[in-house]
C-alpha cells in the first residue's frame, strides 16, 4: 500500500460501519474498543501467569497438578463453547439482527428484550441440567479423558467442583454476547481478570487445607464472579419491559425457536467440540506418560498461546461488524473486513511466535522456576513451548474464519467436516509421534492438525461464505511469516550472547520486534510499512 494512505493505519484495522444500537461512528471507535479490549485482555492473561506459577510454585508437575489439569479440561471447553466461540457465533449475529430490526422501528414487542425473554430461561435450565450430569458422571469422564491414572480419585473431586463452570460460563457467555453486539466490549474483556483473582485468592487461601482442591474450588468462585462482572451492564442494557401480548410472546418464541433448533445449534457446537477436542487428545496420550507430563503441556500451551489471545481480540471486536454487514448483503464490504482481519491478526500472532521461538527457556525459567518447579521441567516445558509455536497462526486463522462463516447466521459444516480432518490428523500424528518424541510429539501433533484444519477453512471460505481471495490472504501472511522466522532466529542468538535468564528475556523482547520490524519492511510487507508510517505520524522528524 502506497504512504500516501498509510497515515489511516489506526482506522484501516476497523471497518467503516458503525457498531449496532449505537450513533454513528467514526472507525476509530472501533480500533479504540480494540485497544481497550487488548489491555484488559493482557492484564487478564498476567493475572493467568501469576494463577500457573502458584500453581506450579505449590504443585510442581506432579501427580496433583495432573490431576487438576484434568478437571480443567472442563472450564477450558465450557469457555470455548460458552463464552469465546460456540454461544458468540450463535448469539453475535442473532443479537446483531434482532438491534438491526430495532433500529428498522415498527417491532412491537422489541427485538432485543423478546429474544432475551424466549432464550435465557432455556438456555439457563438446560445449562443446569449438564452441570448436574457432570456432576453424577465425573468418575466416567475422567476415565474417558485420562485413562492411564492410577489413581483417579483427586481428579474426580477437582472435576465435580469445576462442573459449575458449565452453567456459569454459559450465562457469562450469554451476556458476553449481548453487550458485544450492542458495541460494548470492555466488560466482556475484564470477565477473566474477575475469573483468575478468584482461583488465585481461593489457592493460595485454602492450598494448606484442601491441596490442589482449592485451585478447583477458585474455578469455581472466580466463575461466579465472572457473571457478577456483566450483570450491570446487561441490566442496563436491555431492562424489563411490560409482557407483549400473545401475538407478541408467539412470535418471541418462534424467533427462539429458530435461534436454539438443532439445524442451527449443531454446526457450531459441533465445530467448537471437534476444535476444543484437540486438548482432549493431547491429554488422553500423555496420560499413559510418566507423572508431569499433562502439567508440561499445559505450561507450556498457556504461555504460547498468549499472543494468539491478544490477535483473536481484532476479530472478536469486529465480529458484530461482520455480522451486520452479512445480514445488511454487503458482501464487500465483509470480504474487505475478513481479509484485513486476517492479515492484521496473522501478523500480531507471528511477532508473538517468533518471541516464542527465540525465547522459550528463558519465558519458563523467569516465569515458573521455582518451588517445586524445577530446571528439568523447564527444559520439558520450553521444548514444547517452541513445537506449539509452529501452529500458532493456524489456531489464529481458525478462530479468525471461522467467524465469517457463522456471520450469516444459518447452517454450514464445512468448519465442522474442516476441523474434523484436522483432528484426525491430530490423532494419527500424536499416536505416531508420541512413542519416539513424548511430550514434544503430542504438540507438534496439535500443530500439524490445526494448520490442516485452517488451511482447508481458508479455501473454503470464498465459495460458502465471504469471498475472500485465498491467494491474497496468503501472500499477507507469508511476508511476515518470513520477518517472523528471521527474528526468531536473531533472537536465539542474542539470547545465547546474553548470561542469566531475565537479561536473556530482555534482550530478546529488543531483538524480536526489531528484526521482525527490519525484516518486514525489507519485504514490503504492508502492516510494517503501516506500522512505520504510525510511528513516523505520531513523532515526526525534528519534533
Amino acid at each position: 500500500m502506497s504512504g500516501t494512505t498509510t497515515g489511516r493505519a489506526a482506522e484501516e484495522t476497523v471497518t467503516e460501519t458503525s457498531v449496532p444500537d449505537a450513533p454513528a461512528r467514526p472507525g476509530s471507535f472501533l480500533a479504540r474498543a480494540a485497544g481497550g479490549a487488548a489491555g484488559l485482555t493482557v492484564v487478564a492473561a498476567l493475572l493467568g501467569l501469576v494463577r500457573d506459577q502458584a500453581i506450579a510454585r505449590l504443585f510442581g508437575a506432579s501427580h496433583a497438578s495432573d490431576a487438576f489439569l484434568i478437571a480443567w479440561t472442563v472450564p477450558e471447553m465450557a469457555a470455548t463453547l460458552l463464552i469465546e466461540d460456540g454461544m458468540a457465533l450463535l448469539l453475535v449475529p442473532a443479537f446483531s439482527l434482532a438491534l438491526t430490526r430495532r433500529a428498522a422501528g415498527g417491532h412491537t414487542p422489541d427485538p432485543v428484550r423478546s429474544l432475551v425473554a424466549d432464550t435465557l430461561p432455556r438456555l439457563f435450565a438446560a445449562l443446569a441440567l449438564a452441570g448436574g450430569l457432570l456432576v453424577w458422571g465425573a468418575p466416567w469422564a475422567v476415565g474417558v479423558l485420562a485413562p492411564g491414572l492410577d489413581d483417579p480419585r483427586l481428579a474426580v473431586d477437582c472435576t465435580r467442583l469445576t462442573a459449575v463452570t458449565v452453567l456459569t460460563f454459559g450465562v457469562t457467555g450469554y451476556f458476553s454476547a449481548a453487550l458485544r453486539a450492542h458495541g460494548r466490549f470492555l466488560a466482556p474483556a475484564g470477565v477473566y481478570i474477575a475469573y483468575n483473582i478468584g482461583i488465585i485468592g481461593m489457592t493460595l487461601a485454602l492450598h494448606s487445607l484442601w491441596g490442589v482442591r482449592a485451585a478447583a474450588a477458585g474455578v469455581a468462585v472466580g466463575s461466579l464472579l465472572m457473571i457478577l462482572t456483566l450483570l450491570p451492564t446487561f441490566v442496563r442494557l436491555v431492562p424489563g419491559r411490560r409482557e407483549p401480548g400473545r401475538q407478541g410472546r408467539k412470535a418471541a418464541r418462534e424467533r427462539g425457536s429458530a435461534l436454539l433448533s438443532a439445524t442451527v445449534l449443531a454446526p457450531v457446537v459441533l465445530f467448537v467440540v471437534s476444535r476444543q477436542s484437540q486438548v482432549f487428545v493431547e491429554r488422553f496420550l500423555a496420560s499413559s506418560l510418566p507423572d508431569g507430563a499433562i502439567s508440561h503441556l499445559n505450561y507450556a500451551q498457556k504461555v504460547a498461546q498468549l499472543p494468539m489471545v491478544l490477535s483473536m481480540m481484532i476479530c472478536t471486536v469486529t465480529f458484530p461488524v461482520v455480522a451486520r454487514a452479512m445480514a445488511a448483503g454487503d458482501g464487500e464490504g465483509a470480504r474487505r473486513r475478513v481479509e484485513r482481519d486476517l492479515a492484521l491478526a496473522g501478523t500480531v500472532v507471528l511477532l508473538g511466535a517468533a518471541t516464542v521461538l527465540g525465547c522459550a527457556p528463558q519465558i519458563v525459567e523467569v516465569l515458573f522456576q521455582r518451588g517445586a518447579f524445577d530446571a528439568a521441567d523447564t527444559a520439558a516445558t520450553a521444548g514444547v513451548m517452541r513445537v506449539y509455536a509452529l501452529g500458532l497462526l493456524g489456531h489464529t486463522l481458525v478462530g479468525a474464519l471461522c467467524r465469517p462463516f457463522f456471520s450469516a447466521g444459518r447452517p454450514t459444516w464445512y468448519p465442522l467436516g474442516a476441523m474434523g480432518v484436522g483432528l484426525l490428523v491430530t490423532i494419527v500424528a500424536g499416536l505416531l509421534l508420541t512413542g519416539p518424541f513424548g511430550v514434544d510429539g503430542i504438540a507438534a501433533a496439535n500443530a500439524l492438525g490445526i494448520s490442516t484444519a485452517a488451511l482447508l477453512m481458508l479455501l473454503g471460505l470464498g465459495s460458502r461464505a465471504v469471498a475472500v481471495r485465498s491467494g491474497a490472504v496468503a501472500l499477507s501472511l507469508a511476508r511476515p511469516a518470513a520477518a517472523a522466522a528471521v527474528a526468531a532466529a536473531a533472537c536465539r542468538l542474542a539470547t545465547g550472547l546474553v548470561p542469566g535468564a531475565p537479561a536473556g528475556l530482555a534482550a530478546g523482547c529488543v531483538v524480536v520486534p526489531t528484526a521482525f520490524l527490519l525484516t518486514g519492511l525489507a519485504l514490503r510487507a504492508p502492516e510494517a510499512v503501516h506500522l512505520l508510517a504510525l510511528i513516523r505520524q505520531r513523532f515526526p522528524h525534528g519534533r
